[in-house]
């Protein structure tokens, strides 16, 4: 019987409250989100609305402007302006009577609820089961991934079509009742992308032969229409062109993610990359079906339609940036059995869709022909080599769960150490760690740059007058032994030599080794000294951002010698091209000696003998030699490098505690740390 409150009403059922409190906060965090996916939206169009004319919807006006080749008379395809299929133009023809503006607001806003469309269809699409707060946080997530995505906002900013057909096929397998109906979209879809046509043997071999045949049946309709309507056209196009081939930019730009763009930036040409393409082609979409439909009869049909569209931006003869929308549908698929790995896929496809490849790879020779291909890579490893879970696997929805340490015991009663940032026994997901460390590279070093700020007079005389208030503080405290230090080590040859040599060639190498190392040997500390290392270097951006310092050899009438970059040029204000490389005005703090004095500390900390950790010590000494032999930083620089390295070591112990040992703990010891694991099926 239910007990009564003292106020006569009925006491709430034991939990109700926690449930209400739990479904309270879900709601509130999907509003935030939706309000998130707005504000991208709103962005998205103001950049597009707010640009001048002619740098916006170029191919938009291309097509159906006041000059556009719809205008024109005779062949869409006489200047190869024009990329979409005959039956595309005779759909795009009735548009050429509207007003540039008013088709610029509205192309852009109609564009706009597609990409919504498009989320709320692959958010429902899910392959299930899926938890209730995924259902219900899925849609707004999705269309804010869109908005993010680089095919969107290129469709955006050009005016282009290419949402339709991914919406259009999206429609057919998951919003339209009756195989007739579904088939009917997969056609049209196919009649402005003509590869798109994959999608029907995805279809008929999943049992849906009825769709497959209505597909074929609108495709060939509606090719027919446009070849009665545009006989010319529709010739230039299928025959001359060979469905589209040669039309829009260089086939061999970057721009072009296909195997043909591939193999024509290889070098390959003429009837060997032809043949070569086709058969790469032909065995890329008979493994790109094959999958498909094995994961369809799984029940992840969202997952299928993402591998076959994948497979269709491979073996297209172009498929330019608007167009790879199909490779962003491929994170519904789970991979990995641990819970660790299960989000380096979808983090790395999301990575690779939103950033520029130069973010993600190092701009160095090796990687040049992954960074030229580096969508179609993914698309091709989803196409055909990924192992995506199956739905009857048992780490689909159990992942091997994660290990974490216990809580270690501390001197001082601190705060509790944050979920996320729990100390974990197990090794991290390699790539997710690879991929971790080269984007952080990459926002550290556009963070630096932007630091600078005005590079030319102004920045320079910030800079510099900053550069006198530290020389000053440094006389005061007689700290000032920079230019004794740098005239000593360019009177000495060999010490000049070593020291020129030092801080050119140890400043990334050794942070790294250290972190490979304990990555490989000692996870758990691996993750202790990277947390230390990340604080640091973002304390160091904010100083900076707020403390732009020139350093010694560019501070005119102080006489120091440049000893790494030779003479410079004080009558420019850039100093010639030196400052379009890096942030010359980031002095302070130096990174240079905050890295190798946490090189020092991680080895003195770690290192099981004594010698390794006094050579260890070497490196910091050797560092902050080089820095102010060489005249690039002052004292202080090293004095801050010093602060930010031990704040970063601090915020590491506030928010994930002391440093954990992975070696039992004997019974009794004092302070031991014991690695009873807790295991927790969040990802490490």
């Amino acid at each position: 019987m239910a007990r009564a409150e003292r106020s006569g009403r009925p006491a709430r059922a034991f939990g109700t409250t926690a449930v209400d409190a739990a479904g309270a906060r879900l709601h509130a965090l999907r509003l935030t989100l939706w309000l998130v996916a707005a504000l991208l939206a709103a962005r998205q169009v103001a950049v597009v609305l707010n640009s001048p004319r002619g740098e916006r919807l170029i191919d938009l006006e291309t097509w159906v402007g006041p000059a556009g080749v719809l205008h024109v008379s005779g062949s869409l395809y006489d200047s190869t302006r024009f990329t979409g299929t005959p039956f595309g133009g005779l759909v795009l023809k009735p548009l050429t009577r509207a007003a540039e503006q008013a088709l610029g607001w509205g192309w852009t806003f109609g564009t706009l609820l597609l990409v919504v469309a498009l989320g709320l269809v692959a958010a429902r699409a899910l392959p299930q089961p899926v938890a209730r707060r995924t259902s219900q946080l899925a849609a707004p997530v999705a269309v804010s991934l869109l908005m993010l995505s680089l095919p969107v906002r290129n469709t955006l900013w050009l005016g282009q079509t290419s949402i339709i057909p991914v919406l259009l096929v999206l429609a057919g397998c998951f919003v339209v009742r009756g195989e007739r109906a579904g088939g009917l979209c997969v056609g049209l879809a196919a009649a402005l992308q003509p590869t798109v046509l994959l999608f029907a043997p995805l279809l008929w071999f999943t049992g849906r032969r009825t769709a497959a045949r209505s597909a074929g049946a609108a495709f060939a309709t509606c090719t027919l229409l446009a070849w009665v309507a545009m006989p010319d056209d529709s010739h230039t196009y299928w025959v001359h062109h060979m469905a589209g081939v040669g039309l829009g930019g260089e086939a061999d730009a970057l721009a072009n993610q296909s195997l043909h763009g591939a193999l024509l930036r290889a070098g390959l040409s003429g009837p060997a990359e032809i043949v070569l393409f086709l058969l790469a082609g032909a065995g890329v979409a008979v493994l790109g079906v094959r999958r498909g439909v094995r994961y369809a009869r799984d029940g992840q049909l969202l997952l299928a339609v993402a591998v076959t569209g994948c497979a269709v931006v491979a073996i297209s003869p172009t498929a330019w940036q608007h167009q790879l929308l199909w490779v962003l549908l491929a994170v519904v698929g789970r991979v990995g059995r641990r819970a660790s790995d299960r989000y380096v896929w979808p983090v790395a496809v999301l990575l690779v869709m939103t950033l520029p490849a130069g973010m993600l790879l190092p701009d160095k020779p090796l990687f040049e022909p992954f960074i030229d291909n580096l969508v179609l890579l993914t698309a091709l490893a989803a196409a055909t080599a990924v192992p995506f879970l199956a739905r009857s696997s048992p780490f689909l929805l159990s992942p091997v769960p994660t290990e974490y340490a216990a809580p270690v015991s501390a001197r001082r009663p601190r705060m509790s150490a944050v979920p996320v940032l729990r100390r974990v026994l197990t090794r991290p997901n390699l790539l997710f760690e690879l991929l971790l460390i080269r984007i952080t590279y990459s926002v550290y070093a556009r963070i630096r740059l932007a630091a600078a700020g005005d590079s030319g007079s102004g920045g320079r005389a910030r800079a510099e007058d900053h550069g006198h208030l530290i020389l000053g503080l440094e006389r005061f405290l007689r700290l000032d032994i920079e230019h004794a230090a740098n005239h000593f080590v360019a009177g000495t040859g060999w010490l000049e030599d070593f020291l020129s040599f030092y801080y050119r060639s140890f400043h990334f190498g050794v942070p790294l080794t250290i972190l490979a190392v304990l990555y490989w040997r000692r996870p758990v500390d691996y993750r202790w000294a990277r947390s230390a290392i990340g604080f640091a270097t973002v304390l160091a951006l904010v100083g900076f951002w707020l403390f732009p310092l020139a350093p010694p050899r560019l501070m005119p009438g102080l006489g120091i010698v440049d000893t790494v970059n030779g003479p410079q040029d004080f009558s420019r204000p850039d100093y010639g091209t030196l400052t379009e490389l890096t942030n010359q005005y980031a002095a302070m703090p130096s990174l240079h000696f905050g890295w190798s004095l946490w090189c020092g500390l991680v080895i003195v900390a770690l290192a099981p003998r004594r010698w390794m950790k006094a050579l260890g010590l070497l490196h910091p000494f050797f560092t902050v030699s080089a820095i102010i032999g060489t005249g690039n930083h002052w004292v202080l620089d090293a004095v801050v490098g010093a602060v930010v390295v031990g704040a970063g070591f601090g915020l590491t112990y506030l928010l994930q505690g002391p440093r954990g040992r992975t070696a039992p703990a004997v019974a009794g010891g004092a302070g031991g740390a014991c690695r009873e694991p807790v295991r927790d099926g969040a990802p490490g």
